[in-house]
């Protein structure tokens, strides 16, 4: 099995390519050991000594180290564990492991809103955050101050130009398609 890496625009984030499905589709973060608890492969990762926050994706992961360690260091643990993980065989979640947290439930003009913010995230938005081994959900949306609030993930949480992402970039595309957006704002 050969594991491909790539960085990303966060020093602290690498991302992985194993060659195969991780997720298929979507994807999971988890910031802790606790937090991964339904996951075998992200369990394995947590036990590398410097990883602090693990990402899988639809066939990519990306870990975020710890700041005392740096990655030539972290690099081969983490390549062992993503390999051992696939080569055993064993799933990526446990059994009831993929639930994800109930979505909030927008009506009329807000909805409405809502369902094309969600369309422009998606066909525009994440696959290109994607490429960089992060990824942007739609986290809730203000209808009466017309704030979008976005969950940013993987290489994008805690990413030195993510906050320049956020408003130059994601921000100007949505007030240009929907003038009702007045701001952007990430969620942590």
């Amino acid at each position: 099995m050969f594991i491909q890496t790539e960085s990303t625009p966060n020093p602290r984030t690498l991302k992985f390519l194993p060659g195969r499905d991780v997720l298929g589709s979507g994807g999971r973060e988890f910031a802790s050991r606790d937090a991964a608890a339904k996951s075998p492969l992200a369990q394995a990762l947590f036990t590398v000594e410097g990883v602090a926050r693990v990402y899988l994706g639809s066939d990519f992961l990306t870990i975020t180290k710890a700041d005392e360690i740096e990655w030539p260091h972290l690099k081969p643990h983490v390549l062992a564990a993503i390999m051992d993980h696939f080569m055993s065989g064993a799933p990526t979640f446990a059994e009831g492991g993929e639930v994800e947290e109930a979505e909030v439930a927008y009506e009329g003009e807000a909805g409405a809103i809502v369902k094309e913010l969600k369309a422009i995230i998606e066909a525009r938005v994440r696959p290109a955050v994607a490429r960089d081994g992060g990824d942007i959900t739609f986290h809730s949306w203000d209808h009466e101050a017309g704030i979008v609030r976005l969950a940013m993930k993987g290489a994008c949480a805690g990413c030195p130009s993510s906050a320049l992402t956020l408003k130059q970039g994601i921000e100007n595309m949505l007030k240009h398609y929907l003038p009702e957006v007045n701001a952007v704002e990430q969620v942590v």
